[in-house]
């Protein structure tokens, strides 16, 4: 039987616009919640018992209090359909869990689109010193931001102009035209995925830690993931998404402050771990 969720159709070949020139669109998915639990009693039935059993098994094998069951949320496969600036496409590609093809600017010519950051981003774009590979807020006032956007874009439209004269006044070969173009250009990819590794890259790309740009795609994909196996989704936000996981060195403090009646310092402890 062809598992679906109606909600889910109404994504499908939808194009979701993501900055100036970019989208994300859901071009196929395979599965549901109940292939999930279908998948997970292969063992026994293989048959789905209905949405509150099949909730509770679901919750179960995504629960971190014990090893989670992950081969039945691979039962599930999303096809997307993703435009973005490169640098982003660099990010992504580090997951290798997924297929996928991109456009060739050997074979085809790169459009002249880039991205700009907007009027919030770059407030929010000085250099983190705490995390050497993040941003932090600024003080650029509307003139500086006004001014770098000026810059993005003269260096932007500088790098195709030259780009297209290396095609058609050098008539060189696209593959060398195209090597001066910046991290900024846009390309596309189709991207499969299961919903397990898809879960894995949404952990790590919705975190406040992940780029700015990336999550914002990041959020897109969740968004629609959801309509596709819900009690899943649910499961995952419950259980890996919004959880907090104690180290070693963390619960024998906490246990010790129990046992010594420190409650105070045990309430410190824990308000101070769940911000």
């Amino acid at each position: 039987m062809h598992r679906h969720n109606q909600a889910a159709e109404g994504w499908l070949d939808e194009k979701i616009p993501v900055f100036n020139h970019g989208y994300i669109t859901l071009v196929d998915y395979m599965g549901n919640d109940a292939r999930i639990a279908e998948a997970a009693r292969q063992s026994t039935t293989g048959k789905t018992k209905g949405e509150k059993e099949d909730r509770t098994l679901i919750r179960y094998m995504l629960d971190c209090s014990h090893p989670p069951h992950t081969s039945p949320f691979e039962m599930v496969e999303t096809v997307w359909k993703v435009r973005m600036p490169i640098f982003v496409a660099r990010q992504w590609v580090r997951h290798r869990t997924a297929s996928l093809n991109e456009y060739s600017g050997r074979y085809s010519v790169m459009p002249d689109e880039a991205y700009v950051p907007g009027t919030e981003r770059l407030r929010e774009g000085a250099q983190n010193t705490v995390n050497r590979q993040g941003s932090a807020a600024s003080e650029l006032d509307d003139e500086a931001v006004r001014r770098a956007q000026q810059q993005f874009g003269d260096e932007q439209r500088a790098a195709f102009d030259n780009y297209h004269d290396y095609l058609n006044g050098f008539e060189l070969s696209k593959e060398l035209a195209r090597i001066n173009l910046p991290l900024s250009t846009y390309t596309t990819w189709m991207w499969k995925i299961d919903l397990h590794n898809l879960m894995h890259f949404l952990w790590l790309r919705l975190d406040g830690h992940a780029q700015y740009e990336i999550r914002k795609y990041a959020g897109v994909i969740w968004e629609i993931v959801q309509d596709i196996a819900p009690m899943a989704c649910e499961a995952f936000r419950d259980f890996k998404l919004e959880a907090k996981v104690l180290s070693r060195i963390q619960r024998e403090a906490l246990l010790e402050a129990a046992e010594k009646g420190l409650w105070a310092d045990l309430a410190n402890m824990v308000e101070e771990y769940l911000r």
